[in-house]
């Protein structure tokens, strides 16, 4: 998976922009991580794609048509951190670490439920 990051304005909309730009050039988006970061108004969004020319086609669209993305970039594998929640009739669990791991724990687990994200900075 190729992680995209981005620090975008936090303003109404914006994700509404971002994400237009992966429905016009029909690019699934496997996971989408948002969030309030180090910059005073400002957001961190990290969107998880499959295919790397599909990520770059979505670099390249968001630098040039969407003013409100203030940096963009693919994130190196290395960085990469994947975090999951998952429910059986044991009860809940929150997983954290690399994405080989949580996969690993996602499966040995064999969750009734889960939800799994990833994220990189």
């Amino acid at each position: 998976m190729e992680v995209v990051s981005m620090v975008v304005n936090d303003e109404f909309g914006v994700m509404q922009r971002i994400v237009g730009e992966f429905t016009r050039r029909k690019i699934n988006i496997e996971t989408i991580v948002v969030g309030k970061c180090e910059i005073p108004g400002k957001a961190r969004v990290v969107l998880g794609v499959n295919e790397r020319a599909m990520a770059e086609a979505a670099v390249n669209a968001l630098k040039q048509r969407v003013h409100d993305v203030i940096q963009i970039e693919i994130l190196d594998e290395t960085r990469h951190e994947a975090y999951a929640l998952i429910s059986n009739g044991f009860g809940k669990a929150r997983l954290i670490g690399s994405t080989k791991e949580v996969d690993s724990m996602i499966e040995s687990s064999k969750p009734d439920k889960f939800i799994k994200a990833i994220n990189a900075i």
